[in-house]
């Protein structure tokens, strides 16, 4: 059968559909439990998260179910030298983005304190919990790390923008390699160049990366039904995953209005931007997004440029001001058709099945 693939075998579940694992307070326990007892991967994103919440949220995750799921990180979790950025460049954003505070009626905000990267705590967490996958982009962890991860069983899944990450992740002994297209919402986790140059389609990047790689590729980008799961798999990938259709169930963490945002004819229209957390990421047009078209050099590196904006996203929330949020989603968007992930579930293995049942007669 179709879904009996190399990835469904090395990752214990029924069919190789893998939900997003979304960032930023979007994932949520019911979606994960909700996909992996459909027999897809569940998958949360930790990457904003505390080694303590880390582990509270993978024990309410192991009470609601006992199939397996994902956790994933970021390997760099900032782009700052040494945790901070220069006066002179901070108060050129202050200037830059004064008119959306004004119109928000909000101060400006101080200068954000230094960060320091959590990964080593985190990623030691998920040595200690083992769950079955642990997912990971921006980047490699060490050999150390992978080492620890596979003696402990857990399967390790690393996400490639271009051919030459996809083989840097092979070469560092990952299961399996996650294909990222530029059509996928969210960030863009590029690592060996800057992400405006590690540009491919997702059905373009999966055929590349079968060329020069042996481990089992995972398609994500620019598929929500059982169609893009069809082509997925007949171009070569063993699973795919899938996150702007899952992201827009009411399963999800996001908010109301960002879910509706991707059933509207404004989701039609998305842009990629660093204006709202300082990486390259993809979601919903609006002005801001418009407005810092030419200046994405003004704007604060990762993660201070979140810090930074944090304050006008509630503000305009608050006030309806949509059109200076930045709705996180993908291209395919405009062809959504379910806001119950259960129902998202049937339909994708439903139409994946019909379709793989034609391609064999």
């Amino acid at each position: 059968m179709w879904y009996n693939t190399k990835a469904t075998e090395i990752l214990g579940i029924d069919y190789p559909i893998l939900q997003g694992p979304f960032g930023g307070g979007l994932s949520s326990l019911e979606l994960v439990k909700t996909v992996s007892d459909a027999g897809g991967l569940g998958g949360y994103g930790a990457c904003t998260l505390s080694a303590q919440e880390i582990y509270d949220v993978d024990k309410k995750i192991r009470a609601a179910t006992h199939k397996p799921y994902n956790i994933n990180l970021w390997v760099s979790d900032t782009d700052t030298a040494g945790g901070i950025v220069a006066d002179e460049h901070f108060e050129q954003v202050r200037q830059l983005f004064k008119p959306y505070f004004d119109e928000a009626g909000i101060p400006l905000p101080g200068k954000p304190p230094s960060f320091v990267s959590r990964f080593e705590n985190q990623v030691q967490v998920i040595l200690d919990i083992r769950p079955k996958v642990f997912s990971f982009m921006f980047g490699i962890p060490s050999a150390n790390i992978l080492e620890q991860m596979h003696k402990s069983g857990i399967k390790t899944i690393g996400a490639a923008t271009t051919p030459g990450e996809a083989i840097a992740l092979e070469a560092a002994g990952v299961d399996l390699i996650i294909a990222s297209g530029f059509e996928a919402g969210g960030h863009r986790p590029s690592f060996l160049a800057p992400s405006e140059e590690s540009i491919y389609g997702t059905f373009t990047l999966i055929q590349l990366i079968k060329e020069k790689v042996k481990t089992p590729i995972i398609a994500a980008g620019g598929i929500a039904n059982g169609r893009g799961i069809a082509s997925a798999l007949v171009l070569g990938a063993a699973a795919v995953q899938i996150g702007t259709a899952f992201l827009a169930t009411d399963e999800s963490d996001a908010l109301p209005v960002h879910r509706n945002t991707l059933f509207s004819d404004a989701a039609k229209y998305t842009s990629l931007t660093r204006a709202f957390t300082g990486r390259l990421g993809r979601g919903v047009n609006n002005r801001i997004v418009t407005d810092m078209i030419g200046k994405e050099k003004q704007i604060l590196p990762y993660p201070l440029q979140s810090t930074f904006m944090s304050s006008l996203r509630t503000a305009a929330l608050e006030q309806q001001k949509t059109d200076m949020v930045f709705f996180w989603g993908g291209q395919i968007a405009p062809i959504l058709k379910h806001r119950s992930a259960a129902a998202l579930m049937h339909s994708l293995i439903q139409e994946a099945d019909e379709i793989m049942a034609l391609q064999t007669g």
